[in-house]
């Protein structure tokens, strides 16, 4: 009887599951006039449909020669559930082929356009109610299928129980399952043009993931209450040029261990994190990536769960609790956003439909030689609209504050790292990617459009043209850009035993000369201690105690030069050894006096910093600094004044680059007296207590160009600060 009620092609494509269109088979469907319900069951040896509230089941008739397949006449139309008999088992359940699709005509619409800008409502595995039913909804973008499936536990990773339906030319696929929930693992099975099956995916935007090296996504609820209000109101004047912005960089899986050697989860590092940060003085903590990663020494920058934070430290609403605690505590959360490549996992967005979709062709254009990655295809449409959402995603859904994006450089440059023939120029003939260009554009007009108040910033390594100025007056329009010039020559100089540094002094002044072309964060990151690098207290030159001297010397010159502030973990308290991702910083230094004072030293420049508006408001714009010595090479002293509006009080640094103490008549932009109001030559901080005793009172002799000027104490290797008394 059963094969009367179908096709016998399409039943064998069915049971075979390459049917394109199941939708079009499976469920109720009228068939000559009378309502026929086919459903694929493989294990059942017997199926009934039962109908109306009291359940009356009618048997369906097997398909002969199609096992699990099976056909039933009914009477009318009526929603059903289905009871299977098989194996000595008996289970009910709802046929998910009796739904009709989620997704509508404006999503559609949307979708195909290439202009969904928040693409994780519709896509990814939702938990909803429909048609009554509580369920999970799943769609994906695979344009190029013949057949996309849902697998999981739930059915037994069998491609054929959960074919998706295609929505028109949209390119994606959905289906919603009854009675899954929340946990559930799952991954796309998908037949690419030539009927084969490629490697099982993760979903590009599914919410969480199963703890590596697993790599199954995992349905899970992204709502959740937040209690940051009052940050919320006031994070934009955070966030401005004007304001003290000062970064702890934080790699999670590393900062601190719990007990055993583990990672700390997010609800634990909600508590100490948060604390110890706000207790350090910084106004953010920036984490390095946190969507989901498979391989630990990639830090999170060869990123596979776009939308997923790592399940490492916890679920998505435990990583919420995490920012909402640092709003709490008066303190922004900024992401390492990674859109610049992506791993060739195979589970990953590598040939995700069986055609290079995310990635072009090409491997001139289209993979990462320095890491063995692949290039997103920034001129698809679809993918630009995929990363740009994911960034709006993070902002919106988990109230981060803003996004770093890593590695700028190599996307704005089509010879990025490559020879001469392994690059593909651009239509004009030239290096710059302009497809990558307009991706940053829109993402930064997109962000700043949508949610008020947030911060992108750019880590980019050369001169390219207008990183942080409005996307309508020709840039890229990014809020601020990492300084990398000024780092580089002042770990260069730096480096350099004392007596040699009179012959490179103006390393550590040129980055004046162009401190107003951007708008800068002055960063120490993860980057400068890793490879061989060495840590902060190893790059410095001398014996021990020189070393911390020349690191606080540093420090001062740092938090004194106009640039907003960033500083990697374990930095702040001089960590002797270069950083390991595999383990716990060495926080037990901090026992010895030389440590816990460059941490002292490093929570008093940020309290400095922000307490003084002459430090920070006019952080990228020329009129807040004025050079007072920038040429004593012979001295290897450096001192300028720094200005924030009228009426604040000004300040002047002055730094002694040499281990000889100096009586120093120094130069100053107004007359009074000058309170010393940061040494780092204190003994607190573990120096020789050298300095002025509180503080200095001009006189009317001229020097360094200045009116007034005084005799001051320049200890060795240190930064002083005198800030006006009275204005």
């Amino acid at each position: 009887m059963g094969g009367n009620l179908i096709d016998h092609g399409a039943a064998r494509a069915i049971v075979e599951g390459r049917h394109g269109d199941p939708f079009s088979v499976l469920g109720l469907h009228k068939r000559d006039g009378a309502w026929v319900v086919t459903a694929f069951v493989p294990g059942a040896e017997r199926l009934w449909v039962l109908t109306g509230k009291a359940g009356k089941a009618a048997e369906a008739d097997p398909v002969p020669g199609c096992d699990g397949l099976f056909c039933a006449a009914l009477s009318r139309k009526s929603d059903y559930r289905l009871r299977a008999e098989g194996h000595g088992t008996t289970w009910e359940f709802d046929d998910p082929f009796r739904f009709g699709p989620v997704l509508g005509e404006m999503d559609e619409y949307l979708l195909g356009e290439g202009t969904h800008k928040r693409l994780w409502q519709v896509l990814g595995a939702h938990v909803i109610t429909h048609e009554g039913v509580e369920g999970t909804h799943f769609a994906v973008w695979a344009p190029n299928a013949e057949r996309v499936s849902v697998v999981g536990d739930f059915n037994i990773w069998d491609g054929r129980r959960h074919p998706m339906r295609r929505r028109g030319a949209t390119g994606v696929w959905e289906t919603f399952i009854p009675g899954l929930g929340e946990g559930a693992t799952y991954k796309y099975e998908i037949l690419g043009r030539h009927g084969a099956p490629g490697p099982l995916k993760a979903d590009p935007v599914g919410f969480g993931s199963e703890h590596p090296p697993a790599n199954a996504s995992v349905v899970r609820r992204i709502d959740g209450e937040f209690h940051d209000a009052d940050w919320m109101a006031t994070r934009a004047a955070r966030h401005s040029i004007d304001a003290p912005i000062s970064v702890y960089e934080v790699h999670l899986g590393s900062w601190r261990r719990a007990p055993g050697d583990r990672m700390l989860s997010y609800l634990e590092l909600a508590e100490q994190l948060v604390d110890y940060v706000a207790d350090m003085g910084f106004t953010h903590i920036e984490l390095m990536p946190v969507s989901e990663f498979p391989f630990d020494g990639s830090w999170g920058y060869q990123p596979v769960g776009m939308f997923a934070p790592t399940i490492r430290h916890g679920t998505p609403g435990e990583f919420r609790a995490l920012v909402d605690a640092a709003h709490r505590k008066g303190l922004g959360v900024l992401l390492d956003w990674v859109p610049g490549h992506f791993p060739t996992d195979p589970h990953g967005l590598g040939r995700f439909d069986g055609t290079a979709l995310y990635e072009h062709a090409d491997p001139r254009e289209g993979f990462h030689q320095d890491w063995n990655t692949l290039i997103y295809n920034y001129g698809r449409v679809e993918v630009a609209n995929y990363l740009v959402s994911n960034a709006l995603y993070w902002l919106e859904e988990y109230h981060v504050d803003g996004l770093r994006v890593d590695a700028v450089a190599s996307m704005l440059y089509r010879d990025y790292s490559r020879k001469e023939g392994e690059w593909i120029p651009n239509k004009d003939g030239g290096r710059e990617n302009y497809e990558a260009a307009a991706l940053l554009r829109r993402m930064n007009v997109t962000v700043y459009g949508e949610v008020p108040g947030v911060m992108t910033v750019a880590e980019e390594s050369t001169a390219f043209p207008g990183v942080s100025r409005p996307v309508d007056h020709g840039g890229l329009g990014f809020g601020f850009k990492w300084n990398m010039g000024w780092m580089n020559d002042t770990l260069s100089y730096m480096h350099k035993d004392p007596i040699y540094r009179q012959y490179h002094h103006h390393q550590m002044t040129f980055g004046l000369h162009y401190a107003w072309s951007e708008n800068y964060i002055l960063p120490i990151s993860h980057d400068e201690v890793v490879h061989g690098k060495g840590s902060m207290l190893e790059k410095m030159p001398g014996s021990g105690e020189e070393k911390f001297a020349n690191l606080r010397a540093y420090y001062g010159f740092m938090w004194g030069h106009p640039g907003k502030k960033l500083l990697f973990m374990g930095c702040e308290f001089a960590q002797g050894r270069e950083w390991n991702h595999n383990q716990s910083l060495d926080w037990h230094q901090l026992d010895i006096p030389e440590h816990r004072g460059v941490q002292a030293l490093v929570r008093d420049l940020n309290r400095a910093y922000r307490d003084n508006p002459a430090l920070h408001v006019n952080d990228t714009r020329p009129e807040g600094f004025q050079w007072i010595e920038s040429n004593d090479a012979g001295a290897s002293v450096y001192a300028w004044a720094r200005k924030g509006r009228a009426g604040d009080p000004m300040v002047v640094c002055v730094v002694n680059m040499t281990p000889v103490e100096r009586s120093y008549r120094l130069g100053f932009p107004a007359a009074g007296h000058w309170d010393e109001i940061l040494n780092t030559d204190a003994g607190l901080y573990g120096g020789g207590n050298r300095g002025n005793l509180g503080g200095v009172t001009t006189e009317p002799t001229g020097w360094h160009g200045q009116a007034q000027s005084a005799l001051v104490t320049l200890p060795p290797l240190s930064a002083v600060w005198f800030r006006q008394a009275s204005v």
